[in-house]
């Protein structure tokens, strides 16, 4: 029990809900996107944005600046318990695998990071539910979180809290899955192929192409999980997730899988993953992981910092 390394739990959960508060605007845009332009809802078939840009600019015009953070206090709990669980299990199934950091694979990092994302993500995935409700419906609700939690157990159960779980956990996957090895095979590439150094301009290119591939590949589940999870008691849209994504391929059209593209990779990348990866990659800091996509650049990178010097016991200076 002694040899417990309680920092990347406490280190990596204090990042997560210092990035997400800097992000969280665009996160909530992009609930808005997905949400919009269901056929079979009535309360919200307009399409009343038009992108990212222009959603931030009517959301204040009509629900005032504060609307853009509806929502941020679950989605702050969420990341003290899904980025503290993630950063620390994922250091924690390293040590079992590995004996030492030279040792580590891609296979063995990618590994790690989808075992810790499903874990923790299902976890917080309560969080999840009430965060995305805030969002996309605004000043409806109201009342404390944990009202609201309440409120939720009481008319829909567990299954309501944990509703979308699944997707939850699989997108958490598919994320980590996709952008390590992207990360890493656009490197080489780079490097390789294109006589570029080691250098920052290498980490940016390789972020930027593996923040779209991420994006790519987890949208879709990302639009049918926002959906879900936005379904309230007695106004049940969809049936079970294969409903909700044929449903909304049928009907808005293939591309409707891809509402909100521009903010989620906005979020996955280019220049919040080149900060986790270089820190990754160079200094072997356990507390800066591929999540870290939410976070602002400075406060992200000073925090990797200091946590990567106290865990070495030595001096900021």
């Amino acid at each position: 029990m002694s040899n417990f390394n309680w920092k990347p739990f406490v280190f990596g959960g204090l990042a997560s809900v210092t990035a997400e508060c800097g992000t969280f605007p665009i996160d909530l845009t992009k609930t808005r996107l997905q949400v919009q332009g269901q056929v079979g809802d009535s309360k919200y078939r307009e399409i009343r944005y038009r992108g990212m840009l222009h959603a931030i600019g009517r959301i204040c015009r009509e629900e005032g600046i504060s609307a853009l953070y509806s929502g941020l206090a679950p989605a702050m709990l969420r990341q003290a318990s899904y980025g503290t669980i993630k950063i620390g299990t994922y250091q924690s199934f390293k040590r079992l695998l590995v004996d030492r950091p030279e040792d580590e694979t891609l296979l063995t990092n990618v590994l790690c990071g989808v075992l810790s994302g499903v874990i923790s993500s299902s976890i917080a995935n309560p969080t999840d539910v009430l965060k995305i409700r805030m969002q996309a419906q605004g000043s409806v609700i109201q009342g404390s979180m944990m009202g609201n939690f309440i409120n939720i157990y009481q008319q829909e159960g567990t299954r309501g809290l944990w509703k979308g779980v699944s997707l939850t956990a699989q997108r958490a996957a598919i994320v980590v899955g996709v952008e390590l090895p992207a990360y890493d095979l656009a490197k080489k590439h780079l490097i390789l192929d294109c006589h570029m150094g080691d250098n920052i301009y290498t980490h940016f290119l390789s972020s930027f192409a593996c923040g779209l591939a991420g994006a790519l590949a987890s949208n879709p589940i990302d639009v049918v999980r926002t959906r879900m999870m936005n379904q309230t008691y007695g106004a049940v849209t969809y049936q079970g997730t294969l409903d909700c994504l044929l449903q909304t391929s049928r009907s808005e059209g293939f591309m409707a899988l891809y509402k909100g593209f521009f903010p989620n990779w906005l979020r996955l990348g280019p220049w919040n993953i080149i900060v986790s990866f270089h820190l990754l990659t160079e200094v072997d800091t356990c507390y800066i992981l591929i999540n870290y996509r939410y976070g602002i650049r400075t406060s992200i990178n000073l925090l990797g910092e200091w946590a990567y010097r106290l865990s070495r016991g030595s001096s900021y200076n």
